[in-house]
């Protein structure tokens, strides 16, 4: 097993991955900013390094401090967490080439699944089925993209290669608007991610958002850990996910998961990855892969009972899969509700001192936070304070006790958007399963401000 590890991030993601290493006897180095001095895993890790100021672009996001800390202390692994440095190619090749474990995919791996049209070709080529597309980028020919486009048909969406986060996309609703929404979406590619590749793929109007989680070894060995459904969105945005999904029989989830693991093996994935789908009519359309952990990677736990933090660690010291496809089990229903630090009718983060807080409790409720009575929640990062998933026999009882669990959590001193995800867990539509992405959007404009 590895000796000590770098936690290259901060919050809930990065004392949950500090918790895995106490329980395998790994040490633990907490790099963090000058204003996350008072972080709960900060004030627990083995060491502890300033890597820099409050910016994320000069603590999280600086590379060389990074590994200069794991040079320091003697650790021999950097484990990113989400969010951060956690998919960019360039940071775990160099994390490799400075000597240590990068705990995640190899960086080409990174740079393939982050391009989104390299992303589709691979995946088409391994037989898992994607939305009818342009094969590639488009160019600045308006007479080929019109063909194009008509060989798709209306509507359609076009997309950034290096986008994410909801941004880099344009709904296309008839052809008179197809010449400035590229041109549009061009220019907005460029100038947030510095890539101003495009393309085009046919838009579906009511999916779902289905995702499989993936296990692969460096032996040539993968699995799927069942699916999740996280259609719960505000801007693209998931605030509620779920495991399994609501409607998926066992016949589509061995078939699109089977698919998944193939797909591992075959671009030579390694470590913990989700591939993201939209689902309509009965049909998966592949839309992206995640290359690192998810925020809602606990309801997968909750209903396979398997650790998968300590998964990646296990494979990034090298060792097999100790599970085989016919050992994952699912069992029960799990609900995760994202609690953040915002204003709940503006949705405008809300930093501040927290007065007062207490956690909720009972039979299987899970509560994933940093936070703690007198933690200052510093404006300089994602408003996301915590996560709340709660685990039932059935779907109704996970609901059930979410609700429970949601009235029992008290965090004064800031605002949250608690009451908007007890509003959620009693939506009927919710209740029912099934919704599809733009429900809670819609839900959003009728609810009272």
């Amino acid at each position: 097993m590895l000796d000590k590890i770098v936690i290259a991030n901060r919050g809930e993601i990065a004392l949950r991955i500090l918790r895995a290493c106490k329980e395998l006897g790994i040490k633990t180095v907490a790099v963090h900013s000058t204003a996350d001095r008072d972080l709960k895993h900060v004030l627990l890790a083995d060491e502890t390094i300033c890597i820099g100021p409050p910016h994320a672009v000069k603590s999280y996001f600086n590379i060389p401090a990074i590994i200069s800390a794991a040079e320091i202390t003697g650790a021999v692994a950097i484990h990113p967490g989400y969010g951060f440095l956690s998919e960019n190619a360039d940071f775990a090749e160099q994390v490799e080439r400075s000597g240590f474990i990068f705990i995640g995919p190899r960086a080409e791996t990174i740079r393939l699944m982050g391009d989104k049209v390299s992303a589709i070709d691979a995946m088409k080529k391994a037989g898992v089925p994607c939305v009818l597309g342009s094969d590639g980028p488009i160019g600045e020919d308006m007479d080929k993209n019109r063909i194009i486009a008509n060989r798709i048909g209306y509507p359609l969406i076009i997309k950034a290669s290096g986008g994410g986060g909801g941004r880099g996309m344009r709904v296309v609703n008839r052809d008179e608007e197809l010449d400035v929404s590229i041109r549009m979406t061009r220019a907005e590619a460029k100038a947030a991610f510095n890539n101003d590749m495009i393309y085009m793929e046919k838009y579906l109007e009511n999916p779902r958002h289905i995702e499989i989680q993936v296990l692969a070894d460096n032996q040539g060995s993968a699995l799927y850990l069942a699916e999740r459904d996280c259609s719960m969105q505000r801007r693209h945005q998931k605030v509620v996910e779920e495991a399994p999904a609501p409607g998926i029989t066992e016949e589509l989830r061995r078939f699109i998961g089977e698919l998944c693991a193939k797909a591992c093996v075959k671009i030579g994935y390694r470590s913990a990855g989700t591939f993201e789908f939209l689902y309509e009519n009965g049909e998966f359309f592949f839309i992206e892969m995640n290359t690192r952990i998810q925020v809602e990677h606990p309801v997968t736990e909750m209903i396979t009972g398997v650790d998968l933090i300590k998964a990646q660690l296990r494979i990034a010291a090298g060792h097999p899969l100790h599970l085989k496809q016919e050992d994952i089990k699912i069992s029960g229903h799990a609900v995760e509700c994202r609690i953040n630090a915002e204003d709940p009718t503006s949705f405008l983060p809300s930093p501040g001192k927290i007065t007062r807080f207490h956690a909720p409790g009972g039979l299987s409720v899970r509560w994933e936070s940093h936070i703690y009575a007198g933690y200052s929640v510093p404006p300089y990062y994602d408003s996301m304070i915590g996560k709340l998933i709660c685990f039932g026999e059935t779907r109704d009882i996970a609901i059930s006790r979410m609700r429970n669990a949601l009235s029992e959590l008290i965090i004064d001193g800031i605002k949250t958007n608690i009451d908007l995800q007890l509003k959620i867990m009693h939506d009927k539509h919710f209740q029912q399963g099934g919704a599809n992405i733009h429900y809670l959007e819609k839900k959003l404009g009728s609810l009272p401000t």
